[in-house]
């Protein structure tokens, strides 16, 4: 870390490639959705903290706040537009709607182009297939390029990636940016399994979010930080709503080491977000006997990202996993997948023989209980 006058911060943050676009980004990108919740003044100040520090990728979108997360942003750094990257979202499907949403953020953003246009939270297969439809969104953007308005074409999503990673697979996305978390691993694995390994083979540059998993991390930034700067993405975009945590996210950053190998495995293990309910997906419980524990668990994620183990936990605790777990709103999936199992868990029968499988102590046979509840009517366990 280099020394400067005033403090013991590099003001070069480290950068990375962003896949094939040629563009370098910062670790640290600093996402406005939480903008709208401060004034003008204060998101000034953050901002061009944030680009004074050697950040330079600033992100935000259309609805994020319909428009006012934008116009504190191009009131507080248009004048530094040079010194960063920026990207706006639209979640408009049709050519004409979305660039109007584009022209509508440059206004808004006071500037004659973005470099990122975000075709934002394609959900399901088939809203991604109606943004490269034609009349679809992607003929905006294609028309945007030619007039220099946006240099490059990207997507984002959260939650199970079914319409990310179609998009990836079907056309040349030129960026991608989802939530990467040590929570999510295990209730997403596709994310880092399937998604990112896509991504590098075709070098579509990716940005990661949520490494705090919405706030449901917040007892070890750093580690959770840590976590996914040590995947192969570009550049890790946080949303900043205070000095206090725009100064600890700069730190941790500038600080940044990647965890190694047994570090992982040791927060796999400890991380008290984890604890003894959320399945680690190490298959030693698959006994072959008919019901795949593992394949319920997964569902179970798609459900509440398996935050609720219906035990009593204290009121913040509880607030906060009431708040986050049906996030992305896909609990239909898991009932109707849930439903289409060969083989679903029976609430009279004893399933205690598969405790002793588990080497993160989980109640095996409490656990396929509290998922069946959830991913049937019943909902709580009986």
């Amino acid at each position: 870390m280099t020394a400067v006058p005033g403090g013991d911060y590099n003001p070069d943050m480290q950068r990375r490639a962003l896949g094939r676009t040629g563009l370098e980004l910062s670790l640290l990108g600093f996402g406005g959705f939480h903008l709208v919740e401060v004034t003008r003044g204060e998101a000034s100040w953050l901002l061009n903290t944030y680009l004074d520090r050697g950040g330079n990728y600033i992100e935000t979108a259309a609805q994020y706040g319909d428009g006012i997360s934008e116009r504190k942003i191009g009131e507080a750094v248009s004048h530094r537009r040079s010194e960063f990257v920026l990207a706006t979202k639209t979640g408009k499907r049709t050519r004409a709607e979305a660039l109007a949403s584009l022209e509508r953020s440059l206004a808004n953003l006071r500037t004659d182009h973005v470099d990122l246009f975000f075709m934002h939270e394609p959900q399901t297969v088939a809203e991604a297939r109606a943004i490269l439809a034609p009349g679809g969104a992607m003929e905006a953007f294609a028309e945007a390029k030619r007039a220099g308005k946006a240099r490059f074409v990207a997507v984002s999503g959260h939650g199970r990636p079914a319409g990310i990673l179609h998009s990836v697979q079907n056309h040349p996305y030129d960026v991608l940016m989802t939530g990467f978390n040590y929570l999510d691993r295990f209730n997403y694995p596709q994310l880092e399994g399937e998604l990112l390994p896509l991504c590098q083979a075709k070098g579509v540059g990716v940005l990661g979010m949520k490494a705090l998993g919405d706030g449901y991390l917040h007892r070890d930034p750093a580690t959770a930080i840590r976590y996914t700067l040590s995947l192969p993405i570009a550049s890790l975009v946080i949303g900043i709503n205070s000095r206090e945590y725009l100064e600890q996210d700069l730190r941790i950053v500038e600080r940044f080491r990647p965890l190694a190998g047994k570090e992982k495995e040791r927060l796999y293990r400890t991380a008290p977000e984890l604890g003894d309910y959320v399945c680690r997906l190490c298959g030693k419980c698959r006994n072959g006997a008919g019901l795949d524990p593992q394949e319920v668990f997964l569902l179970e994620g798609l459900f509440d990202r398996q935050m609720d183990s219906q035990r009593v936990v204290q009121p913040a605790a509880y607030a906060l996993q009431e708040r986050l777990k049906h996030w992305f709103d896909q609990t239909a999936w898991a009932r109707e997948e849930y439903g289409r199992l060969a083989a679903r868990v029976d609430p009279q029968r004893d399933y205690t023989a598969l405790n002793r499988l588990c080497p993160y102590g989980i109640n095996i046979d409490r656990k396929l209980k509290v998922a069946h509840a959830k991913l049937t009517a019943g909902e709580y366990l009986a």
